[in-house]
């Protein structure tokens, strides 16, 4: 049995709010470090209201504003790092010396920033945490998950060194209070295995506007993420890394559906997982887009096109999508139009 620890979440939105804030609700001691002052102030005065499918959880995290960090004396047992991928380097820098020297660091992100995490803290003190679920945090005081998946896999985590620690336990064996939670001991497989959802789902919802559901439901989208996958697979494939099946579809019905083979068994299956999303799901990345806030295209897309580039690996899809919405900017208005020059490329 684990004990209690005290724990640093920099980052109180969608995950890291959902996280936070059912860890204390299971009696940790949790501190949000965040930059959003109607939120702190909503967490300090009347807990933090976190919701899923079937029920809501009053939960009482302490909160800090950045500006306020330096207050901290009582370092942090974890700290936990669940912000925007554009943010990982001055935020793990931030934290860094208000966490024990014997403690370590998880990043609960979209992208594989753990070697970000880790050039900083070390790698023998950082832990990755591959995330399954949808969450949205709209309105101060409250973090909803948003998916429909149930008892399946919430959270993979595991060690950067490696192998199964004592602490990766006792951490996998904390977050079952926030849902089902695994070891890993492949990380790197499974961020990129993630990584080819996050690159298949979050963009294409920004540049449409569409939702998680509707993404995997439509044609047109249905198309564009098949190429999307094959890409990602054989980039991750140059890197040495394997991509898993997820949400009941093979590497391998990727890359004979983005060649024309078995297109209809694929895109039925995509119809089940968009059951899955549940209704009300829509990823960070279209989220981002509908608030008119940087999105995280770079460390998508754009980090499967760099290192494709390294690896000699072609990923005409991926490049161009990172050029439309890095061209688009920000704050642009998400439209199924933005798909057209893709859409004549792939056909």
């Amino acid at each position: 049995m684990y004990t209690k620890k005290r724990i640093g979440v920099f980052g109180a939105g969608a995950i890291g709010g959902v996280l936070g804030g059912l860890l204390s609700r299971a009696g940790n001691d949790v501190t949000f470090i965040d930059t959003w002052n109607e939120h702190i102030d909503q967490i300090n005065s009347n807990g933090l209201i976190v919701t899923n499918q079937e029920s809501s959880y009053l939960c009482k995290p302490k909160a800090i504003h950045i500006n306020k960090l330096q207050e901290i004396t009582d370092k942090f047992d974890i700290g936990i790092i669940a912000v925007k991928s554009y943010d990982t380097e001055w935020v793990t820098h931030a934290l860094k010396n208000y966490v024990k020297e014997e403690g370590f660091f998880v990043g609960f992100q979209n992208g594989i920033n753990d070697y970000t995490i880790s050039n900083i803290v070390g790698e023998e003190r950082t832990l990755g945490a591959v995330i399954t679920i949808a969450a949205m945090a709209s309105e101060p005081g409250l973090a909803w998950r948003t998916d429909s998946r149930g008892d399946d896999t919430a959270y993979k985590v595991g060690e950067m060194i490696g192998g199964v620690s004592e602490r990766l336990k006792d951490f996998v064996a904390m977050m079952q209070a926030v849902g089902r939670t695994e070891v890993t001991e492949n990380l790197m497989r499974d961020r990129w295995t993630k990584l080819m959802v996050n690159c298949m789902d979050n963009t294409l919802s920004g540049l449409t506007g569409w939702g998680t559901a509707e993404v995997r439901s439509e044609p047109l989208t249905q198309d564009v993420a098949i190429q999307i996958a094959a890409e990602v697979i054989k980039v991750a494939k140059s890197t040495g890394n394997d991509i898993t099946d997820i949400n009941g579809i093979s590497p391998e019905e990727y890359l004979d559906a983005a060649e024309g083979r078995n297109l209809e068994e694929l895109k039925n299956k995509f119809l089940d997982s968009a059951k899955m999303a549940g209704s009300a799901s829509r990823p960070s990345f279209g989220q981002d887009v509908l608030k008119k806030r940087r999105t995280e295209v770079n460390y998508l897309t754009g980090y499967v096109s760099q290192i494709g580039k390294k690896n000699n690996i072609a990923t005409p899809i991926c490049d161009k999508i990172t050029k439309i919405v890095n061209d688009l900017g920000v704050g642009f208005d998400p439209a199924p139009a933005h798909l057209d020059e893709i859409e004549n490329m792939i056909n």
